[in-house]
């Protein structure tokens, strides 16, 4: 086996450390101030649009995407394996309210954009992934709902009902990432066409423009007190009577649990990648912090739990990026299918395991750890929040101890 990054993946890394350096790290008090000015909380930043252009200029966008359809009128990003991106997605996750967006490679955008890639008739393409593509626009994800168990997917019951030559949908969804943007321009929403179909096949998945009658953004959601800004925000929407053209529902009827799955595959270890980025920075400040202190006549670093702190966080961060690189290797050469158990396995262990290493460094800071002063506290929230995003902890432990089980119960 070699561990070592092929020649164009260690090229995109120096640059994107040197945009980090450069940019990104000395824009995030900047970025604060600008949002405590701000009189609307779910703005974005006005340096995000600085950070952007020049993410751009530097050949550093769409990084995430490998175009294999052809789009026209687009930057494509740099036609990068799962593999390659892996370890560029960890260095974003060091500032991942700010560099992922940066960069063009912020969910749900990623996710929404890599569907109408994938499924997306050429007029969806033209009409709302050309411009995601730009960065001209933002998105949102509409699937969880709050009067069911959103965890099986197979409980969504807003309604998707066809009516003539339109779509008629009415719902209540909530937890839909991207809408409070004020860029958010398309809405990716799933529902149900057939209550009486096969219990996978009654779903498909539709674009709602924002601004269409009858949808109602409601409030945004905060996550622990924070806007999650860089998600462009999580909103509960009703959806009362909202038509739209029979040519804006997604691949065809019935196909909205697979097109999800498909979704939900390449954001899952998105998020685990920037997990260790954000692991990794974690356990820098931590250290920095701690040879700075004295406690009882020597430095915390000599004190021995704290010691163990570090070293367990080193081995849970090599162990995790091992694993989430072999899962890219396999989604690259398998495919998606072929590394579902791997995919499964990072998506449990990463957020569990990169929330205990923040914490740790949380509790290294001591009260600095909880407050504006440090960038811990929000961290531990994506990573705390990660265990509910794509699916949580519990339903995929589920699944993978029945594939697991399944070769001992024939």
């Amino acid at each position: 086996m070699d561990f070592r990054y092929d020649e164009r993946t260690v090229e995109l890394q120096q640059r994107l450390l040197a945009f980090m350096d450069e940019c990104v790290y000395p824009a995030e008090p900047v970025a604060a101030a600008q949002l405590r000015a701000s009189d609307d909380i779910w703005a974005r930043p006005a340096v995000m649009a600085e950070l952007k252009a020049e993410a751009r200029r530097r050949g550093l966008w769409n990084l995430f995407f490998v175009d294999q359809h052809g789009l026209p009128n687009a930057e494509h990003g740099a036609g990068l394996t799962n593999l390659q991106y892996a370890p560029l997605a960890e260095i974003t996750g060091r500032s991942p309210y700010l560099a992922p967006e940066a960069l063009n490679c912020a969910a749900p955008d990623t996710g929404n954009m890599e569907v109408l890639a994938e499924f997306g008739t050429p007029e969806q393409q033209k009409r709302w992934l050309t411009p995601l593509l730009e960065g001209e626009i933002r998105s949102a994800f509409c699937m969880t709902e709050p009067e069911v168990a959103s965890s099986d997917a197979a409980n969504i019951a807003t309604r998707i009902e066809r009516d003539g030559d339109s779509y008629v949908v009415n719902g209540r969804k909530w937890w839909s990432s991207g809408a409070m943007s004020p860029e958010c321009e398309i809405l990716v929403v799933m529902g149900r066409t057939d209550p009486d179909a096969e219990k996978h096949r009654q779903q498909s998945m539709i674009l709602v423009p924002r601004d269409t009658p009858g949808v109602d953004v409601r409030r945004g959601m905060e996550v622990f007190g924070y806007t999650d800004g860089a998600h462009g925000g999580h909103a509960e929407i009703v959806f009362t009577d909202a038509r739209v053209p029979a040519s804006n529902l997604i691949a065809g009827e019935g196909l909205g649990f697979a097109i999800a799955q498909a979704r939900l595959g390449p954001g899952r270890i998105h998020h685990c990648m920037r997990l260790i980025g954000m692991a990794e920075r974690a356990v820098e400040l931590m250290c920095r912090r701690v040879v700075s202190r004295t406690a009882f006549g020597k430095p915390l670093a000599e004190q021995g739990v704290i010691q163990e702190w570090i070293a367990e966080s080193r081995v849970r961060i090599e162990q995790l990026r091992l694993l989430v690189l072999k899962t890219a290797w396999l989604m690259d050469t398998v495919g998606n299918k072929g590394a579902h158990t791997e995919i499964q396995s990072i998506k449990i262990a990463t957020p569990a395991a990169v929330e205990w290493i923040i914490d740790k460094a949380i509790q290294a800071h001591g009260a600095g750890g909880v407050s504006q002063d440090y960038p811990l506290a929000q961290l531990w929230t994506a990573a705390r929040t990660l265990r509910f995003a794509d699916g949580p902890d519990e339903v995929h432990k589920r699944s993978l101890a029945r594939r697991e089980l399944k070769p001992y119960l024939a």
